[in-house]
């Protein structure tokens, strides 16, 4: 059969694909083809692209994930992609951090990846065909994340899950990751400022802008394609080329 990135037939999940990244994860796969369940704690504050579907569910909370699974294969008769992307945290400096906060950022970013993919490889490993697992992970967990330590830290430890768990349950489901760089979203602004900062934050990438979601849609719709059966345990960096290393600015301004 001839290679295609017709997804039709697909059941996917997405965490968190009401808004942000997970928008546009859910709006390219059911471009492609794909019956795209989204969940989140509350109902999106505007609607799903169309033909998506939501459920409400907390992914920190196992037995909410289990229901949430169970209930999509009931509904749809199997499940062959989740992506996890639900995850994020505020600005908070690490010696101001409580315990209490830094053990949410990791609980939502890391752990509650790890018990949505174990609910998912049950069903997988017992269904034709497998399934295929993403994690959406950060450049936050390549470099130092000055206000964000505990996300830093849980984004790194959700690549090395992502490697561990590829060879715990290959070969009937693979599991990959996306590391992404700065994304425009509706909250871009939290992170970058008004449009001036999103631009000059722009000028630092490669390619002149940052990632739009609906970038990491369509790298997801192309790892859960024929393209990718034998890419497994691996994260590749969605980042537009990178920022321009700071030491080079550093040294050029002693010229000027």
């Amino acid at each position: 059969m001839p290679l295609t990135l017709d997804l039709t037939g697909r059941v996917a999940l997405v965490t968190g694909g009401g808004r942000g990244v997970g928008r546009g994860v859910t709006r390219r796969l059911l471009a492609a083809g794909a019956t795209v369940v989204s969940c989140g704690r509350t109902v999106p504050d505007r609607p799903l692209p169309a033909g998506a579907e939501h459920r409400t569910a907390d992914v920190r909370v196992a037995e909410q994930v289990r229901d949430l699974v169970e209930g999509v294969v009931a509904d749809h008769g199997r499940l062959d992609l989740v992506v996890n992307n639900a995850g994020g945290a505020p600005y908070a400096l690490a010696a101001e951090a409580s315990p209490r906060f830094s053990a949410a950022i990791v609980g939502l970013n890391l752990l509650a990846p790890l018990t949505v993919a174990q609910e998912a490889n049950h069903v997988m490993q017992r269904q034709d065909g497998g399934g295929h697992i993403i994690n959406i992970s950060s450049e936050s967990a390549r470099r130092a994340s000055p206000g964000t330590a505990a996300y830093g830290a849980a984004k790194a430890g959700l690549e090395n899950l992502t490697r561990t768990l590829a060879v715990e349950w290959a070969p009937r489901v693979r599991v990959n990751a996306i590391t992404v760089g700065p994304v425009r979203t509706e909250q871009a602004h939290l992170h970058y400022g008004d449009e001036d900062g999103v631009a000059a934050v722009a000028r630092t990438i490669a390619l002149g802008r940052l990632a739009e979601p609906d970038d990491v849609g369509d790298l997801c719709v192309l790892l859960a394609s024929p393209f990718a059966s034998y890419l497994n345990g691996t994260a590749i960096l969605l980042d537009g080329g990178g920022t321009r290393p700071a030491f080079l600015d550093a040294a050029n301004a002693e010229h000027l």
